[in-house]
């Protein structure tokens, strides 16, 4: 496995759904990125989805602790609040 690695490597390949919409299309963008590379607005809709929570709240966690805005959310503390939904 990659040192950083994907959902894509997590969890396997992708599997196109048999609808489209916006966030079918989020969450595909995001499924071959490594980790580190997910926007903070990427974890958050990832997140809200429940998808692999396992890896992506200890993610989130350590960015919000370490204080880092990426100007990618919807809206402000849009990730902090995912996570403190969990």
């Amino acid at each position: 496995m990659p040192s950083h690695p994907s959902l894509a490597d997590l969890l396997g390949p992708w599997h196109e759904p048999a609808w489209e919409s916006g966030l079918v299309a989020r969450c595909r963008a995001a499924w071959d990125k490594p980790l580190p590379d997910l926007t903070n607005a990427e974890l958050a809709t990832l997140l809200r989805q429940r998808i692999a929570t396992a890896h992506l709240l200890p993610l989130a966690r350590a960015r919000l602790a370490a204080g880092t805005d990426d100007d990618t959310e919807c809206y402000e503390g849009e990730l902090a609040e995912v996570v403190r939904q969990d």
